[in-house]
Order: structure tokens, then C-alpha cells, then sequence
């Protein structure tokens, strides 16, 4: 594994109990970081925290990501634990089924937008005040390929990561001359939990369109991460970086 240097930065990663975000959060302790893992999943964050660190390395917020104010107060928390915020991951999403555009539920509409975009919005409404009060910040979104190209009977999943891409764009320009940058993944699948919420003929789908034949590794997604949370990736904002095994064509 190669040495990124994150010593004395405060990182915050939504969804961190599990999954990618938890390999992020490993990632990251390991270069130096100290985190704040922030999930709805009470039971999964006290794991984590027990199996991944120590009391002064890690603080855990269990949030609702679609509430502004249980954002807020996971935010108010983490400060008052580590005194600042350099770095925002915001990774949690859901996938909310599989189904013709058609025949969606509104209501699995409307929760995955609560999710996979309200979400980070209200993370980054809350975080970046502080990065600008401390004149530094990296915020990366874990967007999704589904984004750039659309994934049949996933409607709902890929206009919101197309949303979460739109969103780094523009909240890198706003923070482009205040040494905060913002930028996005866009992985193809990553073979996590996640793929329990999707029909095996929609998952034999996305495989099917990958050139390298396989899914990706949640460790490869974090190795991505970290360097762009780096004070090395510095000339990089609004931009997006593909994790897609060559499937991705622009």
C-alpha cells in the first residue's frame, strides 16, 4: 500500500460503517487521519468504531442524511470532538430497487433523491462553512457510472448520481480560489452489500458492461480516495474520476 500523508486532517465519511466508506475510513486512519463515521445504522457505526480504532482516531454520528437538521448536529458533534473539518466523504447511497421508469414507486423516488442527493447537499451546506473558516477542505462525492450513462431500470439511482455530479461541478467552482476542492468518483459496481438490493439480472447487466470482467475492490475505490483527499491533489476540482474497469467512454 502506498503512504498518502493525512496527518492531524479530520475526515468525515457518510456510510462509513460499512462497505466502501468503511475501506475509506481504514484508508484514511491508516494515512494519518482521524475520522468521524457518520451512519444510520447505530449497531454497524459501534462495530466499526471497536474494530477499526481507538476513542482519540475515531468518532462515530449516528444521521439521517435526509434530515438538514440530524445533519447539523452530526456536524456540531464532530467539531466539538475534533475541533475541525478538512475533508468530507460523502459516499452513503441506496440503491432503491430495480423497475421500468414507469412502474417506479414515487416513493422509492423520492428516497433515493432524500439519499443519494439531498444527502451530500446537506453535508456540504453544513461541513464547508468550516473548511472556509479554515481555509482548507477536500470533499470528494462517490458518484456512480450510472450517472454519466444510465442504467436501464435504475432511473431514480442514475439521475441522482448525474445530480451528484452536477453538484461537484458547480460547488468546485464556487470553492475554487478558497483551497477547497470537490470532486467526484463515478464507479462502476463494487462488489459491497449493496448488490443485495439488486435483481441478479441487473447485476449480470452491469458486469456484462465491463470491459476488465469484473467488479471493483472496495480497497482499489478507497486507494482513489485518499489520494484525492491529499494535499497532493491540489490543481484537481469539479472534476470526476472514473473507477470503472474501462467501461466508462468519456
Amino acid at each position: 500500500m502506498n503512504q498518502i500523508d493525512l496527518q492531524n486532517r479530520i475526515a468525515i465519511i457518510t456510510g462509513g460503517a460499512r462497505g466502501i466508506g468503511r475501506a475509506i475510513a481504514e484508508r484514511l486512519l491508516a494515512s494519518g487521519a482521524r475520522v468521524s463515521l457518520w451512519d444510520v445504522d447505530a449497531a454497524a457505526l459501534a462495530l466499526a468504531s471497536e474494530e477499526m480504532g481507538t476513542p482519540e482516531t475515531i468518532h462515530t454520528a449516528r444521521v439521517d442524511l435526509a434530515n438538514l437538521a440530524s445533519v447539523e448536529a452530526a456536524t456540531a458533534a464532530t467539531m466539538a470532538a475534533f475541533g475541525k473539518i478538512d475533508i468530507l466523504v460523502n459516499n452513503a447511497g441506496i440503491t432503491g430497487g430495480n423497475a421500468k421508469t414507469w412502474e417506479l414507486d414515487p416513493a422509492d423516488w423520492r428516497r433515493v433523491m432524500d439519499i443519494n442527493l439531498h444527502g451530500p447537499f446537506y453535508c456540504c451546506r453544513s461541513v464547508v462553512p468550516h473548511m472556509l473558516s479554515g481555509g482548507y477542505g477536500r470533499i470528494v462525492n462517490i458518484a456512480s457510472i450510472a450517472g454519466k450513462e444510465g442504467n436501464p431500470n435504475a432511473a431514480h439511482y442514475s439521475a441522482s448520481k448525474a445530480a451528484v455530479i452536477a453538484l461537484t461541478k458547480s460547488l468546485g467552482k464556487e470553492l475554487a480560489t478558497s483551497n477547497i476542492t470537490v470532486n467526484a468518483i463515478t464507479p462502476a459496481v463494487i462488489a459491497t452489500d449493496i448488490l443485495q438490493q439488486m435483481k441478479q439480472s441487473h447485476i449480470d447487466y452491469m458486469l456484462s458492461k465491463i470491459p476488465m470482467g469484473r467488479f471493483g475492490k472496495k480497497e482499489e475505490a478507497a486507494a482513489l480516495v485518499a489520494w484525492i483527499c491529499s494535499e497532493e491533489c491540489s490543481f484537481t476540482t469539479a472534476a470526476v474520476f472514473d473507477l470503472s474497469g474501462g467501461r466508462a467512454t468519456y
